[in-house]
């Protein structure tokens, strides 16, 4: 197939797919301590992968996965895995280095440490028939477990009109050119501080909207910052954010939680909503609408175990969204 005949999509996800092995523990272990795990689980997981999964379930929004797996056998399983939710892998690369694996503890209140083995993720370079498939496409997300030089390859695609989301996570140091490209950054309240150097969520956020159109922290039970520019503000028919000249007149909202019952496993939430996140965006959502369903799915995500396990489908978080308490 020649470039020229790349089928566009509405969602392109760059980044990192993993094999998960999870392990449940009555308590996250401390330095030096060891804790016996109540059951071992192997499960489809990376962002990147877990991002792609979720924008396809959220539903209406075709979506295509650029990411680099092993040639062995776990390499073949997440790629079908990919597939069988309607995911496209016709850029999925095959390296001569293992698939990547996550390490993942998660204690009996649902919080998590996890220790990611990149494996054949770090050897994600794009091709010109991969920056082709971003250059066309309406939204496009990275995460940070690939190489920096593939998340701003993909960054390009914003020069192209495609609207293009960062997920920094995990935190690293961020090069401002990067930066400069970028519509919406989507961190957790860690993530936030990390990046800006700033322990007040408040001054973080003012910090990292005046480097980007859209800044979004997640905060759990806390609900959602939203800081905009005016300019990204005022675009509330879900177009395309440019950056805006006023960026100390940012607007900062917060897009209250949607309360659930039970916490079993919080390792999906994150890439949950940023999935589901572009999915609205595709769909031409404003950024507190797309931000309300976005949330929504995540907390449904962590009521059931696993990553790609428990993104909810588009018909929990709709019957959700209607009885929203």
């Amino acid at each position: 197939m020649r470039e020229s005949e790349l089928p566009a999509f509405d969602v392109v996800v760059v980044g990192s797919a993993n094999v998960d092995v999870s392990a449940r523990v009555l308590h996250l272990p401390s330095p030096g301590e060891t804790v016996l795990a109540t059951s071992l689980v192997r499960s489809p997981g990376g962002k990147g992968a877990n991002q792609a999964v979720a924008a396809a379930r959220a539903g209406g929004a075709l979506v295509a996965f650029i990411g680099a797996v092993g040639a062995d056998a776990e390499g073949e399983w997440l790629s079908a895995r990919l597939a069988a939710d309607g995911v496209d892998t016709a850029m999925l690369a095959r390296s001569g280095d293992p698939t990547g694996q996550a390490l993942i503890s998660v204690a009996a209140n649902g919080e998590n440490v996890i220790v990611v083995a990149p494996g054949a993720n770090a050897t994600l370079a794009l091709t010109p028939a991969q920056k082709e498939m971003v250059a066309r496409a309406r939204v496009v997300v990275t995460q940070l477990e690939i190489p920096v030089e593939a998340v701003a390859s993909a960054s390009a695609a914003r020069a192209c009109g495609a609207e293009f989301l960062l997920n920094a996570a995990p935190a690293r140091p961020l090069p401002v050119e990067l930066l400069a490209d970028v519509d919406a950054l989507i961190v957790n309240e860690h993530e936030a501080r990390e990046i800006s150097g700033l322990p007040d969520l408040d001054a973080a956020a003012s910090y990292l909207v005046a480097h980007v159109p859209v800044a979004i922290i997640t905060r759990g039970a806390a609900g959602v910052t939203l800081a905009m520019t005016p300019r990204a503000a005022s675009l509330a028919d879900g177009g395309v954010a440019m950056p805006g000249p006023a960026r100390e007149e940012a607007c900062e909202s917060t897009v209250p939680p949607y309360l659930v019952d039970d916490v079993v496993d919080t390792t999906g939430a994150g890439d949950t909503f940023c999935g589901v996140l572009a999915a609205a965006r595709a769909q031409g959502l404003s950024w507190e609408d797309a931000v309300r369903e976005a949330s929504v799915a995540a907390a449904l995500a962590v009521t059931a175990a696993g990553a790609q396990d428990a993104i909810p489908s588009r018909q929990r978080v709709l019957h959700a969204l209607q009885t929203e308490r």
